[in-house]
C-alpha cells in the first residue's frame, strides 16, 4: 500500500465517528412530557410508540425519543421542558394539561402536540379549535363539557337522590376547576328542568 492511500484510508475512517455523529444530530427528535410517571402511563406510551411506528417512525431508527417525567409534581415542569429545548427537540409531545402549559411558556417556536381533556381554547393553548394559531396544535376529549349532561342523566336515573359527588384529581387544578365549574352548570340545569315540570 502507498502512503498517499494509507493517509486517504486513515484520514476517512478518522471521519467515520463525525459522520456517525452527524447523522444521529440529523435524526427528529422528539421530547415527550408528562407530569406523572412513566409506570402509570405506560400503555399510553405504547400507543405513542406505535402510532409513531405506523406512521413510519420507529424510535431509534427514523426518531429518537427523550422521556421526561415529573413524578407528580407539576412545579417540575419547567425546569424538564427546559432540558427538552436545551437538547434540542424538534417537537414537544404533551401528554396532559399542565405539560402543554408548561410547554407552550417555554417556547414559541418548537411544534407542541397536546393530549388534554381540558377545553384548550378555555385554558390558552390554542386560540380556536378550527385555527389553534402558533406552535401548539393537538387533540382534547370534550368529556369536560358533558358534566352538566352526566348531571341531568344521573338525575333523571335516581330522581329520588339527593346528593351526587364528583371526584377529581387535586394534582390537575385546571382540568378539576374546569369540570367542577361544568357540572355545577349541570347542577343549575337540573334544578330548572325539574322546577319547570
Amino acid at each position: 500500500m502507498r502512503r498517499r492511500e494509507f493517509i486517504t484510508l486513515l484520514g476517512g475512517a478518522a471521519t467515520w465517528p463525525l459522520a456517525a455523529r452527524a447523522q444521529q444530530a440529523a435524526m427528529p427528535t422528539v421530547g415527550y412530557l408528562y407530569v406523572a410517571t412513566p409506570e402509570a402511563h405506560a400503555g399510553r406510551v405504547a400507543a405513542f410508540r406505535k402510532g409513531l411506528s405506523e406512521a413510519g417512525h420507529v424510535e431509534g431508527r427514523d426518531v429518537a425519543i427523550e422521556y421526561r417525567w415529573a413524578h407528580n409534581e407539576p412545579a417540575s415542569l419547567p425546569g424538564l421542558v427546559a432540558d427538552l429545548i436545551n437538547r434540542p427537540v424538534t417537537v414537544i409531545a404533551a401528554a396532559d394539561l399542565p405539560s402543554a402549559l408548561a410547554a407552550k411558556a417555554a417556547s414559541t417556536t418548537i411544534p407542541i402536540v397536546f393530549e388534554t381533556a381540558a377545553d384548550p381554547v378555555q385554558v390558552g393553548l390554542v386560540t380556536s379549535l378550527n385555527r389553534p394559531g402558533a406552535n401548539v396544535t393537538g387533540v382534547t376529549n370534550t368529556g369536560g363539557e358533558l358534566g352538566a349532561k352526566r348531571l341531568g342523566l344521573l338525575r333523571e336515573l335516581l330522581p329520588g337522590a339527593a346528593r351526587f359527588a364528583l371526584l377529581v384529581n387535586p394534582n390537575n387544578p385546571i382540568l378539576a376547576e374546569a369540570w367542577i365549574k361544568d357540572t355545577q352548570r349541570g347542577d343549575h340545569w337540573a334544578t330548572t328542568r325539574n322546577s319547570s315540570r
